[in-house]
């Protein structure tokens, strides 16, 4: 790499990641100090985590991108197989069969990873056929390419992954150029069909391709507290959440000081629901920060795609930054009762190995992309 490139590389984009995850390891040290023994175990093992995809990061921001370009279908294959291997040999959490041990190393979730190689994938394929997806037949083998992966996550089942894929596809072939009014057509079919087929299970009880405590998160999102156990079954989390949030005021009860956290009222709050930690603890202000941070990221990404030297760049941090909106909007719209549960993590807030190291890796194809584009002039 021409190191004279660094000197386009975007201050912004790499500050507010810094300060998200500076402010995510704050919270998550308040947050874990009510489930362990050892506050800093989790902190201790999310900056193992972070150095870990520091390095990667770097690693990508040397290499070309547009080396990756070519290869586009043996990337494609390695995540199919990937996920192939992950219903084989996986191990059940939480009703998912989406994680896999190796050894004594701690379990990792490969559909995290397979988020960023189908972007990667993707961005080729959909750089091939730019201004060839004007109708639904031109627009099918698009469909096709991330629909195996798709029914292949709904197989263990993750929902939330899969929404994820769902997000990034639409967004990716939106700027590739599709046609806007045939994708609203597809959204709006399959928000019917969706509709149509919880109209069936829950009236006559046709199959769904979820298991349980899936569909009683559907139910309760409507209505926290027609859980069947008056708000204490699965309407809980929400419930707790939104208690959460709403006690935090504009400036927060202060770290530590969150009772629905520190006494635990709060579930998964190190994981699901750390946004909720932050709204009782640094209340409104804290919160609105996040967002605030998250935009800057979100605007840079946009930003840098538009300079990219290619179609394939600019598809690929597209594809990332719309894999970050979803995340946001989803996890953020949880925590908040305006979204249903899905276990999506808030990207470099919430703890978790594997989506720690996805989203770094992500931060340094972004950068790859941005240092090899134009001067951006602002």
């Amino acid at each position: 790499m021409n190191i004279k490139r660094l000197k386009f590389i975007d201050k912004t984009f790499i500050v507010a990641i810094v300060l998200i995850i500076t402010l995510g390891l704050v919270v998550l040290l308040s947050a874990s100090s009510a489930i362990c023994n050892d506050s800093f175990y989790y902190v201790k093992k999310q900056i193992l985590w972070l150095a870990a995809g520091t390095f990667l990061a770097v690693l990508i921001i040397r290499y070309d991108y547009t080396q990756l370009e070519r290869y586009w279908k043996y990337i494609y294959g390695i995540s199919v197989i990937i996920l192939v291997t992950v219903l084989v040999f996986g191990k059940e959490v939480r009703g998912t069969t989406g994680w896999i041990a190796i050894g004594p190393l701690p379990m990792i979730q490969p559909a995290e990873f397979t988020k960023i190689l189908l972007i990667l994938a993707f961005a080729d394929f959909l750089a091939r056929r730019k201004g060839a997806l004007d109708t639904l037949g031109e627009m099918l083998p698009c469909f096709i390419f991330m629909g195996v992966p798709f029914l292949l996550i709904m197989a263990q089942p993750d929902l939330g992954t899969a929404l994820v894929y769902i997000a990034f596809t639409l967004g990716m072939m939106f700027v590739a150029g599709a046609n806007w009014r045939i994708l609203l057509k597809i959204i709006g079919a399959a928000v019917g069909v969706i509709a149509l087929a919880l109209f069936l299970h829950f009236q006559f009880g046709t199959w769904l391709p979820l298991d349980d405590y899936q569909i009683d998160r559907l139910i309760v999102f409507a209505d926290p507290y027609n859980d069947g156990k008056g708000g204490r079954g699965a309407g809980w989390n929400t419930i707790q959440s939104l208690v959460a949030i709403g006690s935090g005021g504009l400036t927060g009860k202060g770290l530590f000081h969150g009772t629905q956290v520190q006494l635990n009222f709060l579930p998964e709050h190190h994981t699901d629901f750390i946004y909720a930690v932050i709204g009782e603890e640094l209340g409104f202000i804290g919160a609105a920060l996040v967002i605030v941070l998250y935009g800057i990221i979100l605007w840079r990404t946009v930003v840098i795609s538009f300079n990219a030297q290619d179609l394939y760049g600019s598809y690929l941090v597209l594809g990332i930054s719309a894999m970050w909106l979803f995340h946001i909007f989803e996890n953020i719209g949880m925590s908040i009762g305006v979204m249903p549960i899905t276990g999506i993590p808030l990207p470099f807030l919430s703890y978790g190995g594997s989506a720690m190291i996805t989203n770094m890796i992500a931060v340094g194809l972004v950068l790859s992309v941005n240092i090899r584009g134009k001067k951006i002039v602002f």
